[in-house]
Formats: structure tokens, C-alpha cells, sequence
């Protein structure tokens, strides 16, 4: 009986080891300027109308809707209101000419 229990806690260790390591994951690197997208071949289409009205609380900012590629395609996220940050501003979506293609730049909160 002693020498079963020698062989099966090595290797119930070895089991809870290899089970917990695989949930690690590398993650690359972000590139330096956050959020710049996969150069695309389709330019974006224009943005569309979008009607901001009153924020529903007071002192919010309207953070308009943009062009996004996904599954091969853009796709358009509706704009929404946002809560200031203090001592940052709104940067909007952008999409730049990049070589034959477009980029898109994320929008982001930046620090005055």
C-alpha cells in the first residue's frame, strides 16, 4: 500500500502542476501607440448620422459612433455618452492612409 501512495502523489503533483500551468498565457506586446488596427485594403465608409440629443446626466460628453473592421468587414458602433475623466480629453476614431490600405487609430482618453 506505502509504495502505491509513493507513485501516485508524484504524480497527482505532477497532474495539479501541469493543469494550472495551462492556464498561463503569453500576450504579445501592444505596439506603442495603443489600439492601431490591421492595415485594411476597403476604405471606411463615411460616419454615419447619429442623433446626440441631451446626455442622460448632466456633465456627461458624447463619445460619437466610428467604423470598425471586423470578420473582413466594417462594421458601424453606434456612439455613446461617457463620463469626463478629469485632466484627459476624448481622442476619436480615426482611420489614417497607411501605404495601399487604412489603418484605424482607436480612440482613447488622453492626458492633457
Amino acid at each position: 500500500m506505502k509504495s502505491n501512495f509513493r507513485i501516485a502523489m508524484p504524480l497527482a503533483a505532477a497532474a495539479l502542476l501541469a493543469v494550472s500551468l495551462s492556464a498561463c498565457v503569453v500576450v504579445p506586446a501592444r505596439p506603442a501607440y495603443y489600439g492601431v488596427g490591421p492595415v485594411v485594403e476597403v476604405a471606411p465608409p463615411v460616419p454615419q448620422v447619429e442623433v446626440v440629443g441631451v446626455p442622460p446626466i448632466s456633465g456627461q460628453i458624447w463619445i460619437g459612433g466610428f467604423w470598425g473592421w471586423e470578420g473582413g468587414r466594417h462594421v458601424w458602433h453606434a456612439g455613446h455618452w461617457d463620463n469626463p475623466r478629469p485632466g484627459y480629453h476624448w481622442v476619436p476614431h480615426t482611420w489614417v492612409r497607411e501605404g495601399n490600405g487604412w489603418r484605424m487609430h482607436e480612440g482613447h482618453w488622453d492626458h492633457h
